[in-house]
This record gives C-alpha cells, sequence and structure tokens, in this order.
C-alpha cells in the first residue's frame, strides 16, 4: 500500500511548516462507501433531481452545436464498443468517450447548474460519467441518484476547501473539482472497498484538468468532459487494485498543497452526511457565467418595466463586483462562445431581445447590428463594496429621463431559485428542434421519476431523437 509519510516532511532544510491533516482522503472515502439512498434527506433527493432534469436539458440542448460536430467525428474513428448514446444525437460511443461528449455538450452553452459558493458546476462532469456506465450496466434509478448525489457533495466539498484561492490561480475548478466528483459517484456505483475508494480519489487527484485562459473557446467545455472521462478511468483502475497514496488530497505534496496556497480541510470532511453542498445547487435562466446574471436580470427587468426600446437608450451604467470586469471584460466578442464573456455584449442583446437563452449567445447574435452599436453605451465600474451576487443598474435616455434598479439576488440563485415549472419550461425550450415535445416531456418524466426506474439507461434512451 503507497504511504505519502515522506511527502509530510519539511519542504526545505531547516524549514517548519505548519502542521497538516491526515486522514482526510480515507475519512471521505469511507463516507462514500457507507452512504446510502435511505439516508438522504427528502430535500436532497430533490435537488438531486432537478440537478439531474437541468442537467439532461442542457445536454440535449448543446447536443448539435459545432463543437459536438468536432468531437464526434474526431472521436468517432477511435471508439470502441458503442455501448452509451450521445444525448441528442443518434451516434453511440464506448462509455468513457460517450462521457467526455456528454460533459462537453452539456457545458458548451454554459447554461448548467452552479454551486455558487465555488463556481462549480457540478453535474457536468459527474452526470454524463454515470449515465454512460448505466447504459454499460444495468443501475437502478435510486442507485443512480445516490451517486450523482455524492459526487456532487464530493467535487462540492473539495472545491470548498481550496476556493477562491484555486480559482484565483488560473485553474478551472469543475474540471480540477469535478474529477474527484465522477471518481467517487462511478466508484459508489462499481462497489468499490474503502480502500478502493481512497485509490480512486488517490487517482482523481492526479489529472487535475482545465484553465481559466480556455474561457470564450471549445476548450472550456472540453474541462468537465475530461474530467469525466478521468474520473471513470481513476474508479476503474481503482476497482482493479491500481494503487496510489492514501493521502493524496492532504499530503504537503498532494493536490491542495500544490495547486492552492490556501486549504481548509474540514469543508471536506465536516458535518458529513449532515451539512449537504447539494442543497445550494442553482439553475441559470441565462446562457452564460452566472457572474453576468445580476447586470443581465436587471436589464431585462427595466426593459420590461418600462418598455424601452433601443434607440431610447443613451448610456447604460453599471455598478459591478470587480470578477465581472475579471471574467467577462471583453469588449468586442468575435463568436458566441466569446459573447458569454462580455458585460457588453451580454447587457446589450439584453435589452435588445429581452431574454438571455443560448439563441443570445450565438454567431448571429454577436454580430447582430443593433447589438453592436449597443454595446459601447454599456459602461460597467468596477466597485468592490458590490458583492458578486448584486449590481446597480442605472440606464439614461436620450430624452434625460433614468431608469434605475439594483439587484441583491438574481433570478435562478440560491435566494430566487427557479421553480420546477420554470426549470421544465428551460428543458423543453432547449430540446426544441432536437427531440419531439412529446418525447421531451417522456425525457423529463424518466428524470423526475429516476428513484422509482429499475434501470437509470431510461433516461438516455429517452434522449435520442426517434
Amino acid at each position: 500500500m503507497a504511504s505519502s509519510d515522506t511527502d509530510r516532511g519539511p519542504i526545505a532544510a531547516g524549514a517548519a511548516p505548519a502542521a497538516l491533516p491526515s486522514g482526510v482522503t480515507r475519512e471521505l472515502a469511507r463516507y462514500i462507501v457507507q452512504a446510502r439512498y435511505d439516508d438522504l434527506p427528502a430535500a436532497v433527493r430533490k435537488e438531486g433531481l432537478r440537478t439531474l432534469v437541468n442537467w439532461v436539458g442542457v445536454a440535449v440542448g448543446g447536443s448539435h452545436h459545432e463543437t459536438i460536430d468536432k468531437a464526434v467525428a474526431a472521436l468517432a474513428p477511435f471508439s470502441g464498443a458503442s455501448h452509451a448514446s450521445v444525448l441528442g444525437r443518434t451516434e453511440r460511443f464506448d462509455i468513457m468517450n460517450a462521457a467526455f461528449i456528454n460533459g462537453v455538450s452539456s457545458h458548451i452553452f454554459d447554461f448548467d447548474d452552479t454551486h455558487l459558493k465555488t463556481i462549480i458546476h457540478p453535474a457536468a462532469p459527474v452526470a454524463p460519467a454515470i449515465l454512460a456506465f448505466s447504459e454499460y450496466r444495468s443501475v437502478p434509478g435510486s442507485e443512480f441518484l445516490n451517486a450523482l448525489i455524492l459526487g456532487v457533495e464530493t467535487e462540492c466539498r473539495i472545491g470548498n476547501a481550496v476556493y477562491p484561492d484555486h480559482y484565483d490561480r488560473g485553474w478551472h475548478i469543475t474540471g480540477t473539482c469535478g474529477v474527484f466528483g465522477t471518481a467517487v459517484a462511478m466508484g459508489k456505483l462499481l462497489g468499490l472497498t474503502e480502500q478502493q475508494m481512497v485509490w480512486a480519489l488517490g487517482l482523481a487527484a492526479s489529472q487535475p484538468v482545465g484553465f481559466r485562459e480556455s474561457f470564450g473557446s471549445m476548450n472550456k467545455s472540453f474541462n468537465p468532459g475530461r474530467a469525466a472521462h478521468n474520473g471513470m478511468t481513476a474508479a476503474v483502475l481503482a476497482a482493479a487494485g491500481f494503487t496510489s497514496s492514501d493521502e493524496m488530497i492532504e499530503a504537503r505534496r498532494g493536490w491542495a498543497s500544490t495547486i492552492s496556497t490556501r486549504q481548509d480541510f474540514r469543508e471536506i470532511t465536516g458535518e458529513l452526511g449532515q451539512r449537504y453542498e447539494s442543497l445550494l445547487n442553482t439553475y441559470k435562466p441565462f446562457a452564460c457565467g452566472v457572474v453576468l446574471h445580476p447586470a443581465i436580470d436587471a436589464a431585462i427587468q427595466l426593459r420590461n418595466r418600462f418598455g424601452l426600446k433601443v434607440d431610447q437608450i443613451d448610456r447604460i451604467a453599471l455598478q459591478v463586483n470587480p470578477l465581472v470586469l475579471e471574467l467577462t471584460g471583453k469588449k468586442t466578442p468575435n463568436t458566441g462562445l466569446d459573447g458569454k464573456f462580455s458585460v457588453y455584449h451580454a447587457v446589450a442583446v439584453a435589452l435588445v431581445e429581452g431574454v438571455a437563452g443560448e439563441k443570445q449567445f450565438s454567431d448571429r447574435a454577436v454580430c447582430d447590428p443593433v447589438v453592436l452599436a449597443l454595446r459601447p453605451k454599456v459602461v460597467p465600474t468596477a466597485d468592490r463594496s458590490v458583492k458578486a451576487e448584486q449590481v446597480d443598474c442605472r440606464i439614461t435616455l436620450i430624452d434625460g429621463r433614468t431608469v434605475h434598479t439594483r439587484i441583491e439576488h438574481a433570478t435562478g440563485s440560491a435566494e430566487s431559485p427557479l421553480s420546477d415549472g420554470a426549470l421544465e419550461a428551460k428543458v423543453l425550450g432547449l430540446a426544441e428542434g432536437i427531440l419531439a415535445q412529446p418525447q421531451a416531456r417522456r425525457l423529463l418524466d424518466a428524470c423526475w421519476n429516476i428513484e422509482k426506474l429499475p434501470s437509470a439507461a431510461a433516461v438516455a434512451e429517452a434522449a435520442i431523437p426517434r
């Protein structure tokens, strides 16, 4: 059995490093192995269902983006046995490539779920892996949901332990932490022992993927897709006895200390089975990063409340958290993916079209002359007193009047969540043109009722165009 004792020694001669905890990886593994579906509180199960519903919608919705066309064409010649589906399409792949492609598809619109404490998109790495596995080996729906929730819990807790330093250093936290969620969810379905789960976590730690530099390109959605693939690899290898360090997360030269200068290991193991990060998952009404949601919400509210027309507007002044300009300060995006990282485009298109779904972050929308003309009138100012979930928006009209609103919590946040009905409408809209509406309704029913299904594969079957 591998040991990391030597990795816990001084970094340099004469140094006296702060003591690090031991047993974090094993304590987490023990909890995952012992956790039962029957132990999950009703509210946690319900949020797991909402996570699944949202994920299936965005995976189907993104399935015909050019990114997926390219991935399918590139990987098809190298795929193994065709055991698993690509949601929203008719092609089939081996389970690892299917997991990768569905992970990419579910993130390409940036419309997926978000754990707001860490900005992790929890379902994108985990759900595609365990759904592909469920097509390969029958998995009861209740076991599937349990694995999904445990995966979400794991990646978000590990993310909590290193956020925000890890993210600020440039890592794409959905990829780097999502691999842990996938490894434990897959490990749960494979029936790993405690020691095997420790190894799976260690092997996951060895495969961090994704940098923020990729934002605005196809590479961004590659990251959760690769985390799905990598997490599956970790669990499958661990099941076969492929070893790792027993303290890969917490050791001095392990995952957390290597990729972050800040670690709070209590976030990983504190109140396991009592405090559920999955209850904090949120679902987007707008197809871009959550950092833009307050500004978009404010623009749409003012547009609708005052019946604003584009030719009335002289200036849109925004007081925003500094992270808005850091992440979305692109003034002249050239593609739809690039537009997701432009506060100028996001606010302009929201005022022009009154919505901010996937169609508003397309190449068409980014090049729309009306939107282009309005963009220079968007004037964001960074203000550290404005929290990330807030915005102050003041629109000056050509006739001298001003309209104003302040958003404390945007629609779709934990404080103002999407209803089940709004979530269903989002999924049906994303499936339009891909699945006939009766089939899309059957897909929703399969997701909402997965706990009662003898095989979770029914969800994948319902997501294939007929």
